[in-house]
């Protein structure tokens, strides 16, 4: 029958869940108020490193409404250490890390004690009346002199501050040739040194977590992006039987990867909870939350690109320290290691080696940050491409067309060992550039130089590739990764016709109601509206691996559409029983099941229906459609793009203006259009905030100087262009969907956009780097540092990287 049902997929619906999320009428776990609940303060260190060598609480325990105050002594036998799930060497070094310091603190904003009381204010004023001393030890914070032999120690026991070095070399891996001998033979070498400077996820909620041990069993509400991670990594680490811990993710506002973690204060607030036997709430301010919240990004990167003179790239070295602060959190040694598979990025590099080495310092520890070690391989390589076309004098757009990887040559397996299954370049390319009018600003650009205009025009260019949906297990086996990738789901048909749809993958702003119940009104042929998508409980979806990676729709989503398909099996011999005919000549669309040829039809509803009545079902088949189905992904998704953008950068004053960004993505099959624009101008945002405002600054002594937003500059709506999106589609050949990832692209793909757009501007000055984040002081520093030359292009002098301090002053 000819089908005039509209498909759902690719209708730009609005989210079920905004009603609620927008109007406050919602569920974030610090709305939770229960019986009898009490409530939790945490007294931080003001000390990055320091001994403990007394703690007093009898006065803090006197304060009005004081129920209890515990310490890391009361906690030492049963609190364990911090769970980290990615041991990513048989040697790799990893300290004790307590949910509340016992002896010594390690980093500034180290829980060392909490109060319990009968409210949040009275908890908090008790906090001052804890007496602590201190005795100072010494602070290491720079990483390169924290590997340099006889430097001080962040943790003595470990008599290292390396944490561990992984190595990939592509010669080794029979992936590709020497490395050092493409170097030597280099016609063209290029050596650069680029800095990522530390951010802080700044999701719009603030950490929180409820706690109820009622009856001995343990209800954890947490603003989490893993619930049931949490759920197993409290079990295994506090000795509690899996079973008797239920964890719930409720509405959940923002993550960016900084909720990607089992947290110190959700161990505390059930150690209390525990203890007391009542139900405990902590809630951060966002203070603490910028403070003692894991970290992300801060790499020193060192890269070496060779080339022959006509451009083809013939060799990557890339060298990396990557600071994982004072501790080890659940996947921090391995986020710079899913970079080493990006470097080479959309470019046929036949010699490549990676080394990065990790270590720790007396800073909050960092961890996963939207891309998680893409946007940092990303920038780097992005970057060194805009050198190396400086250096040859060519248009970096057509450098980057000569050595990516041709649309004809998919599926392409890369330098790295990765198989990218399929992609168009040229595509996406062509429309990014006549969106942007890139050679008409380009002929801007030149007449502005031409009469030295105070006021300069860049073009910056971010050509990418992305491996997400965290991905086949025996991949993340191989990389000794604590999980697998797969994911779970299940559909179950209710009486009235109505389905459920049961997720593993656990949202915090993405949409997963609405664009589930899309997938889901195509795969069965209900109505968009009769679908409701349950998740974030680990009760009512009892499997799961959660949301990270951009692997929700990939993965999670797959998952469900394999279980709707066994429910539309299980439906098939109730339906062919209902119209007295045999299966085979059954077909099933847009909802019904018609027999072959004939008017004769019945609705996969009414079927639901039938079985619930099960007054007259074929012999031998239970009275049930409900299925569950668990997707293992065959690879990682490749979601690519050109993001172009141009900058006026005022000479005088160094002040940077987006003019125009132009993107044009490719993730394959589009769900939502609606969706992926939020998720594309959101990444954008925050990747162009990299690049432009956002830096966690530390004095010499440790202490976060930029620890509020006063300090921690974040965009608004007023420093950010309208930008122009677009997409090609080359779907993914790896799952029924044929999607791609979509929420980190923006992120990963901007800050080289920019930066490269800065740097373009200001070449001519013999600027060849600007550290990030490009703050009018730093950009006019570069300015007044650099040695400009007669090309303009290609000069090996200039200010650079070494010319800059940390405040944006010279050095």
């Amino acid at each position: 029958m000819t089908s005039t049902i509209e498909p759902e997929v690719g209708k730009s619906r609005l989210r079920k869940e905004d009603e609620r999320l927008i109007t406050g009428r919602t569920r974030w776990t610090d709305n939770l108020t229960l019986p009898g609940m009490l409530h939790a303060a945490v007294l931080r260190s003001p000390f990055a490193h320091a001994r403990i060598t007394s703690i007093d609480v009898t006065a803090a325990q006197g304060q009005p409404g004081v129920v209890a105050v515990f310490t890391g002594a009361d906690f030492a036998e049963e609190q364990g250490s911090l769970p980290c799930a990615w041991p990513i060497t048989e040697d790799m070094k990893s300290p004790d890390a307590p949910s509340l310091a016992v002896d010594t603190v390690n980093f500034a904003g180290e829980a060392v004690a909490v109060v319990i009381a009968r409210s949040d204010y009275e908890a908090h004023d008790a906090l001052e009346a804890i007496e602590v001393d201190y005795e100072d030890l010494p602070v290491v914070l720079d990483m390169e002199a924290a590997v340099e032999d006889g430097a001080d120690l962040v943790h003595s026991a470990l008599s290292t501050n390396t944490n561990a070095t992984w190595i990939f070399d592509s010669a080794e891996a029979g992936t590709g040739g020497e490395v050092e001998q493409a170097i030597a033979e280099g016609e063209v070498v290029i050596t650069r040194k680029f800095r990522q400077q530390r951010l802080i996820p700044a999701f719009m909620e603030p950490r929180s977590v409820v706690v109820d041990p009622t009856s001995g069993q343990y209800t954890m509400w947490s603003a989490t992006q893993v619930p049931h991670i949490l759920r197993l990594m409290l079990a295994m680490t506090l000795g509690v039987p899996e079973h008797k811990v239920r964890v719930i993710a409720p509405d959940v506002g923002g993550g960016f990867g900084g909720k990607l973690q089992v947290t110190p204060e959700e161990v505390i607030t059930f150690l209390a909870a525990r203890r007391l036997g009542r139900p405990v709430k902590f809630t951060e301010s966002r203070s603490e939350s910028l403070l003692s919240g894991h970290h992300g990004r801060d790499q020193i990167q060192n890269l070496t690109l060779s080339a022959r003179r006509d451009g083809t790239i013939t060799g990557l070295k890339v060298e990396l320290l990557a600071d994982m602060g004072a501790y080890l959190r659940l996947v921090s040694p391995g986020v710079p290691i899913l970079g080493a598979f990006m470097f080479n990025s959309i470019y046929k590099i036949p010699a490549y080696r990676f080394v990065c080495t990790n270590v720790f310092t007396n800073k909050v520890p960092t961890d996963a940050y939207r891309g998680a070690g893409r946007p940092e391989a990303t920038f780097a390589i992005e970057r060194m491409m805009d050198e190396l076309a400086a250096e040859l004098g060519v248009d970096p757009l057509e450098l980057r067309e000569k050595n990516w990887i041709k649309h004809d040559e998919f599926p392409f397996t890369t330098v790295a060992g990765l198989t990218y299954d399929s992609g168009d370049y040229e595509a996406a390319t062509a429309k990014a550039k006549e969106l942007f009018d890139y050679d008409g600003l380009r002929r801007e650009q030149a007449e502005r130089r031409e009469r030295r205009d105070p006021v300069q025009l860049g073009i910056g260019i971010s050509t990418f590739t992305e491996m997400c949906g965290l991905a086949p297990s025996r991949v993340l086996g191989s990389l000794s990764y604590g999980a697998g990738g797969w994911e779970h789901a299940a559909v179950r048909m209710l009486p009235t016709g109505k389905v459920e749809v049961v997720t593993g993958s656990s949202p915090h702003g993405q949409g997963h109601e609405t664009a589930w119940s899309q997938i889901i009104a195509d795969q069965l042929g209900v109505p968009f509206e009769d679908i409701e998508v349950l998740h974030g409980d680990t009760q009512s979806s009892h499997k799961g691996m959660d949301t990270y990676g951009s692997r929700s729709l990939t993965v999670g989503a797959i998952a469900a559409v394999k279980a709707a398909e066994k429910v539309v099996a299980k439906a098939r011999p109730i339906a062919a029983h209902m119209l007295e005919c045999a299966e085979d000549d059954l077909e099933f669309a847009n909802g019904k099941f018609t027999v072959r040829g004939t008017e004769s039809a019945t609705t996969i509803q009414d079927v639901a229906l039938a079985v619930f009545a099960a007054h007259d079902l074929p012999d031998g088949v239970e009275p049930s459609l409900d299925s569950e189905a668990t997707f293992d992904p065959e690879n990682f998704s490749f979601p690519h793009g050109t993001h172009l953008c141009a900058t006026e950068v005022d000479t005088e004053t160094g002040r940077v203006t987006l003019r125009s960004y132009v993107c044009v993505d490719d993730i394959g099959k589009v769900i939502n259009p609606m969706i992926v624009e939020g998720q594309v101008h959101g990444g954008l945002a925050q990747g162009i905030a990299q690049a432009l405002f956002e830096e966690a600054v530390h004095d010499e002594g440790g202490t976060l100087t930029t620890g509020t937003f006063a300090d921690y500059l974040l965009p608004s709506a007023a420093d950010l262009p309208s930008f122009t999106t677009d997409r090609t589609e080359t779907p993914s050949t790896t799952n029924p969907l044929g999607v791609k990832g979509v929420g980190e692209a923006g992120t990963i793909a901007s800050t080289p956009a920019v930066v490269n757009a800065v740097v373009d501007a200001l070449r001519q000055y013999g600027v060849r780097d600007v550290e990030m984040p490009m703050t009018p002081m730093r950009v006019w520093q570069a300015i007044r540092t650099g040695q400009p030359d007669a090309g303009g292009v290609g000069s090996e002098s200039g200010g650079g990287l070494g010319s800059i301090d940390a405040s944006g002053g010279a050095r």
